[in-house]
């Protein structure tokens, strides 16, 4: 009698444990990310562009050796980007400070990068330094189709304040079109205003995108050389702290409010004190629980020790190529940025 009873149980259990598994869901998980490389400069000088300080001669005495290892580094952090949660890594990464498409090619090409076939798409920009904006994407997570540089323009519609321009990719994520801006907008140097204008016309780039596709999800990335809070993210952009917030689909969300304000952290550090120029905003369609459709799911500063100096007067701040004249063959002044995007896998 008990050996029965123990039969029944064990085909119940069997039983049971078919139907759970038949009732699990399975996911598809995409990073999409931003990285500001500092400087990522080649060692010819590009005609009209004022580079001579990465340049063999040049004050930062720029020669092939450090230009390799420049590429080098990059392509190691660029590479391990997202691999805690994805053995295959990033999606996309959006990136700036790059001089050109000879500087992209020797990215892809490197050896951390090659095994994984990644592309890239860079348009000259008009910046006097010639640092531009480009995305790296990797093929079979990610299909652009088409893509423009819209141009930073000045409030009375001219062009003639020679800055990088918004780079705009329209591509298929997981059957879905995933629209991207990237971007890198004035620096401090340059008032308040000015990014307020950059922050104003990458929301028309975006209400456009919109209006012309109401299902397309838009994920606008970059160096805003502004947090969160300040006035060209919140009120100009129009990115909101709270979901609760979000009204209609077009919307866009900032997760990295939070992460700035309440957790205290950034991208880059600046007399000792956190700033979270880095960001990565989309719009509302991309947040919920419906994961029929693709979704947001996490954001992450993605950080290694090896990214940070470790001794001296930066200690504690991300570890760059050159700090007070001298090389230290470190990585960039800023720290990536990713968010996580989730779809269930139907059947």
């Amino acid at each position: 009698m008990k050996r029965f009873i123990s039969v029944v149980v064990l085909l119940c259990c069997v039983a049971f444990m078919s139907q759970s598994l038949a009732q699990q869901k399975r996911f598809e998980l995409y990073g999409v990310g931003f990285y500001n490389l500092e400087n990522l400069f080649d060692t010819i000088h590009d005609e009209g562009k004022n580079d001579f300080e990465y340049l063999p001669d040049g004050t930062n005495k720029w020669g092939t050796m450090k230009y390799v290892n420049k590429v080098k580094n990059m392509s190691e952090v660029l590479a391990e980007m997202a691999t805690d949660m994805l053995p295959v890594g990033m999606a996309a990464v959006g990136v700036s400070e790059i001089e050109n498409s000879r500087v992209m090619q020797a990215l892809i090409e490197s050896e951390a990068l090659a095994p994984r076939g990644w592309k890239f798409i860079h348009v000259e920009g008009p910046d006097a330094r010639g640092v531009d904006c480009a995305l790296l994407y990797n093929p079979a997570l990610y299909q652009p189709y088409a893509y423009k540089l819209a141009p930073y323009l000045l409030e009375n519609g001219s062009d003639e304040y020679r800055t990088r321009g918004f780079l705009v990719v329209s591509g298929m994520m997981s059957g879905e079109h995933v629209h991207m801006i990237v971007n890198h907008w004035p620096s401090r140097y340059a008032k308040s205003p000015a990014r307020e204008r950059a922050g104003v016309q990458v929301r028309a780039l975006k209400d456009s995108i919109m209006k012309a596709n109401p299902d397309a999800k838009v994920i606008i990335m970059g160096d805003m050389n502004d947090d969160p809070d300040d006035k060209s993210m919140k009120t100009c952009l129009g990115a909101v702290r709270d979901r609760k917030e979000l009204k209609e689909p077009a919307d866009l969300y900032n997760p990295w409010w939070k992460i700035l304000r309440e957790d205290g952290v950034g991208t880059l550090k600046y007399r000792g004190n956190w700033n979270l120029f880095d960001q990565v905003v989309f719009t509302g369609n991309l947040v919920g629980k419906d994961r029929s459709t693709l979704k947001y799911y996490k954001p992450e500063i993605f950080s290694r020790n090896y990214m940070f100096q470790t001794e001296g007067k930066y200690k504690g701040s991300p570890k760059r190529t050159h700090a007070g004249g001298v090389w230290l063959n470190g990585y960039s002044d800023h720290l990536p940025v990713i968010i996580y995007l989730v779809k269930e896998i139907k059947e």
